[in-house]
């Protein structure tokens, strides 16, 4: 684990603590060698490849004639590395390659719930998408060739009509630096920047991190509490794998005993507009409820994810293993709040233990450990190797 208060490389030499009160939000950061010796993870072959995929999000985004073009992957070719203007955008890397799911783990001392992905941008001389500005927090990581980067906390972040990619029309750099592999920048969101290519074969890693809107989660809130509405008026279970949590019980019907007869049978009558304030003020939007519905969203898994089962059988429900190592897939989300426990998108059946505790941080731990799991947990572990969530190796 990281520990919050320990200078690190990766921070310029800077405590997690230090960095996440003095930059995190607030202001751009560059540190230099962040990464020391850093050799990029992946070629532009294997780029290429992935970006041929079906189950893999790709772009290519050129100019050309002053004009800005983008593309969506699959690709059948690509432009040659000599030609200029021109840039590969790989998403979701770290579902498709473990150095890459591995790099993300070293920005942890931000909570998993606000990780999003590892992209990779590859560019030829002179490439890069243009002025523009993120939603979300970023740290750009250079890994190969060089890359100049302006930046600018301007107010304008007007765009330009009518083109395919977002391309602020009143850029006006206020910074520059040119980063060299190992060398990362931090930007928060909505600060403008624009990143070009000076080699012909220029690699930056981009870690970003979600940010939701309110509105999202708002209207997530009350989906969450719709659904514990609709199970518990149908005595049944919800989207959740568990039965729903305490609520109200809204089974009953609408009634409208002494109605009196209307000369105006358009007007909806008060008393069941009365009748639905009444009923949707007895739902209680709680840290319960909100945990429940941020812990399913926030866990499931990128569309594009696709599990495989461990390749070396062992079977947790039966017998203890005496050595060998238990690791969550590096596709695999998983969250807790309070007692409970979230995994791709479910909420567990069982409660949280020391056991599933340490899954969630440490996304591994040894395999002997399980031994010390009740059944339920052993059962449930061996399902997560069935399905490909959790592997086995000896």
């Amino acid at each position: 684990m990281i520990d919050p208060n320990q200078k690190i490389d990766l921070l310029g030499q800077r405590s997690p603590a230090s960095f996440m009160k003095q930059y995190w939000q607030r202001k751009p950061l560059l540190i230099r060698n962040a990464i020391p010796d850093f050799k990029p993870p992946v070629s532009f072959t294997d780029l290429k490849n992935l970006a041929k995929q079906d189950n893999v999000e790709s772009r290519l985004i050129w100019q050309e004639n002053n004009t800005w073009n983008m593309e969506n992957g699959p690709f059948s070719r690509f432009p040659k590395i000599t030609e200029p203007d021109w840039t590969l955008l790989v998403q979701s890397m770290d579902l498709h390659h473990d150095a890459l799911a591995q790099l993300m783990q070293q920005f942890r001392f931000i909570p998993d719930a606000r990780l999003d992905d590892v992209m990779i941008s590859f560019a030829a001389m002179g490439g890069g998408v243009g002025p523009h500005f993120d939603s979300y927090d970023v740290f750009l990581l250079q890994a190969q060739g060089q890359r100049k980067w302006r930046i600018s906390q301007q107010k304008d972040l007007s765009l330009v009509p009518d083109l395919p990619c977002k391309i602020l029309q009143n850029f006006e750099a206020e910074e520059e630096f040119v980063l060299n592999p190992g060398d990362m920048l931090y930007l928060p969101p909505h600060v403008a920047h624009d990143g070009i290519s000076l080699s012909d074969k220029c690699m930056t890693i981009s870690i970003g991190f979600k940010t939701p809107s309110f509105a999202t989660l708002a209207l997530g809130l009350l989906e969450a509490a719709a659904d514990q509405i609709n199970a518990r008026a149908n005595l049944g279970f919800g989207l959740y794998s568990e039965p729903v949590m305490k609520g109200p019980n809204l089974g009953g019907m609408y009634k409208d005993k002494g109605q009196e007869a209307t000369d105006t049978p358009a007007e909806i009558p008060e008393r069941m507009i009365q009748a639905a304030l009444d009923n949707i003020a007895k739902i209680s939007f709680n840290k319960e409820l909100a945990s429940r519905f941020l812990g399913c969203w926030l866990t499931e898994p990128n569309q594009l994810s696709v599990f495989e089962a461990s390749e070396t059988a062992v079977y947790l429900d039966v017998e203890v293993p005496e050595s060998g190592t238990l690791m969550l897939d590096r596709k695999t989300r998983m969250l807790y709040f309070g007692n409970e426990v979230y995994i791709n998108g479910e909420a567990l059946p069982v409660r949280l233990n020391p056991l599933l505790k340490t899954l969630a941080n440490q996304r591994s731990m040894p395999a002997a450990a399980i031994g010390k799991a009740n059944e339920d947990t052993r059962e449930l572990m061996q399902q997560w190797l069935e399905d490909g969530w959790l592997h086995f190796r000896p």
